[in-house]
């Protein structure tokens, strides 16, 4: 049974004959003839009677509302279709880890409403391995996570790198460690942390680098929200390792300081440590004009003095 054996059908019971059908449908009466008898032998049973108008069997009446259904279903799925490809879709939505939320994305959103005021746009802030798996099972657009190249796999992903920046250091101000202009690690490692759960890119990043430099990370309250960091870093004992972009509020708050690190040389790697930041999608998806839309304002808006590099 094909689609336009459905259509002939319903063609023939809107304007009486074979003839009218075949002029409606762009093609010949033969063709008209040729699609409805396939019909009927795939079906085993008569759809019309043969007479000079073209009048429904009992079995073609039973037919009917059916094809009506089959073919209107048709209809909207086209449309729909038609309309996601000319940018005509009902929301647009995005996860992306909390710091990017909170600092480089809200002119991004602005704009992107302004340029698509009736696409209704629906911003997530998830941990990094939580964006990527809706991402994966569909329930978003487009990611902006922490990169993680075991996690972003596959030849149907889009990656872009947006940038790099550094880990930095949440003390309260009255802190041991605010002393220091630069805090050494061999002097971090000795305080006890409040660190982002499981399933967070930043828990990771830290707790291989403690792996790395073969001592324990000290982990006393996992959270998961910026404010829960400096609610309980605040409070004076426990101290935090965040990226740049997650500080911002904390550097003007008064009962807060935050320091850069020192890497010693004793502790072998004395590379800086950073993360790095991408946007992801599927490639199918790069091709709806909403979401490049959105894609190429988050590449435009980065600020200057991030650390943008080519992947």
């Amino acid at each position: 049974m094909r689609l336009e054996q459905l259509q002939a059908f319903l063609a023939i019971v809107q304007t009486g004959s074979f003839q009218q059908a075949a002029k409606q449908c762009g093609v010949t009466q033969s063709t008209i003839s040729r699609q409805i008898q396939a019909l009927e032998a795939n079906l085993g049973i008569e759809l019309f009677h043969r007479t000079s108008h073209a009048k429904l069997t009992l079995g073609g009446e039973r037919l009917l509302p059916r094809v009506h259904k089959i073919c209107q279903e048709w209809d909207f799925a086209t449309q729909e279709l038609t309309d996601l490809i000319g940018g005509k879709q009902p929301e647009l939505c995005i996860a992306a880890i909390h710091s990017v939320c909170g600092s480089y994305l809200p002119p991004v959103l602005q704009k992107f409403c302004h340029h698509y005021p009736d696409v209704q746009l629906r911003v997530t802030s998830l941990g990094s391995d939580r964006s990527l798996k809706v991402l994966k099972d569909g329930l978003v657009d487009l990611a902006i996570v922490m990169h993680n190249r075991f996690l972003i796999t596959g030849k149907e992903m889009a990656i872009e790198f947006l940038y790099e920046e550094p880990i930095e250091v949440l003390t309260a101000a009255n802190h041991p460690l605010a002393e220091y202009e630069s805090i050494p690690w061999l002097e971090l490692i000795r305080y006890p942390q409040v660190v982002f759960k499981d399933g967070y890119g930043m828990q990771r990043l830290i707790q291989d680098k403690f792996e790395q430099m073969k001592t324990t990370l000290k982990t006393a309250l996992e959270v998961n929200t910026l404010d829960a960091f400096r609610g309980v870093v605040r409070q004076g004992e426990l101290i935090a390792l965040l990226p740049q972009s997650a500080l911002i509020e904390a550097r003007y708050d008064p009962t807060l300081a935050v320091r850069p690190l020192y890497d010693n040389n004793n502790l072998g790697n004395n590379s800086p440590l950073t993360r790095q930041v991408v946007m992801v999608t599927t490639q199918d998806r790069l091709h709806i004009p909403p979401i490049q839309y959105f894609w190429q304002l988050v590449k435009d808006n980065i600020p200057e003095n991030s650390s943008k590099s080519q992947k």
